[in-house]
């Protein structure tokens, strides 16, 4: 393995020179830095981690534990957040829980004893959290990305009661009186979906009906397909229908063409986290937008400060999320 003394042999300086060189140190001439780093480059100098590692006190990475590697919404942040730490000399150790309670334990547990500096979690469940909270009191910087009422944790994340109402009330505004939902969400211990839906419908004044309420089992395009033709079947059906993302909507989406029902003549359909590919849908879809951007530089941060400054009362950081209107939702077809 190449060393500093190496490089230090091969261009006649001193190893402090060497290592304040690599380090971007002003106190290095320009012609010095140049020869030196041009030595590095034809040794193939690979920075010793583990030393520096003894010498800061930390690794230089992060944990981040996703709930399913699947999710186009969740990758998304996951890539930012990567480019995030990167810029800042951190490496990011991903893992993914997939649903499964044991699954996120072990995550938990590799990342403790890998030694990373921080952890990042999309919590399993939200009100199942002694996991992460015992790796939190063990000393951990931990940021939950979901979860606007943990109390005790750290929090970035979205409104997502507030989205889901948002998103009703402009089917309601729309004319729309039967809206069915369709919530995946309810499995991981999230109602803050349905919460919204059911305030926008009690402030209209529309009595929540519990058979337009679907739980579709996961958050898959079949299992939204599946859903959609529960809700459509019904002898009184919707003419809007609320999905908690893009992915069990376009699912929906699917169901509809393949029966002859028109979105939106027939039935609005409303998505969640608005990812790239709903505005490609064959019908463009409405959605509730999920600014990964921002939760992505705000979660960053936040684990970055608890790095190197532990033990602070947490934080909630909870954005505000908008809707994003394309051609999927329309006037109710009785109120046309």
């Amino acid at each position: 393995m190449v060393t500093l003394k190496d490089i230090a042999e091969r261009t006649g300086v001193s190893v402090n020179t060497v290592s304040l060189a690599l380090r971007g140190s002003p106190r290095v001439g320009q012609s010095t830095r140049e020869r030196i780093l041009e030595s590095a480059r034809a040794l193939d100098y690979m920075p010793n981690h583990a030393a520096q590692a003894l010498v800061k006190g930390r690794n230089m990475t992060v944990g981040l534990l996703l709930t399913d590697m699947t999710s186009p919404v969740l990758t998304l942040v996951a890539q930012k957040l990567e480019i995030e730490l990167k810029a800042k000399g951190y490496v990011t150790l991903l893992a993914a829980s997939n649903g499964d309670g044991a699954e996120e334990e072990r995550a938990l547990a590799t990342f403790r004893a890998r030694q990373v500096d921080g952890v990042l979690v999309y919590p399993n469940h939200r009100h199942e959290l002694d996991g992460i909270r015992r790796l939190a009191a063990s000393g951990m910087p931990v940021v939950l990305l979901a979860g606007k009422e943990v109390e005790g944790l750290d929090v970035v994340g979205i409104d997502e009661e507030h989205g889901s109402a948002l998103a009703a009330r402009h089917m309601i505004g729309l004319g729309h009186r039967r809206i069915g939902i369709i919530d995946s969400d309810r499995m991981t211990g999230n109602s803050e979906k349905i919460e919204g839906y059911r305030q926008a419908l009690g402030e209209a004044g529309i009595p929540v009906d519990p058979a337009l309420i679907v739980g579709p089992g996961g958050h898959s395009i079949a299992q939204g397909y599946a859903a959609m033709g529960a809700l459509l079947r019904l002898p009184d059906p919707p003419t809007a229908v609320l999905s908690s993302t893009d992915r069990i909507a376009m699912g929906g989406l699917r169901w509809c063409q393949e029966h002859g029902i028109s979105v939106p003549g027939d039935v609005s359909v409303f998505g969640y986290d608005n990812v790239e590919y709903a505005e490609a849908a064959s019908t463009p879809l409405s959605s509730v937008n999920y600014p990964s951007d921002e939760i992505a530089r705000a979660a960053a941060s936040l684990i970055l400060e608890r790095i190197d400054h532990s033990g602070e009362t947490p934080r909630r950081i909870i954005l505000q999320p908008e809707l994003v209107l394309r051609s999927s939702t329309g006037g109710c077809p009785a109120a046309s």
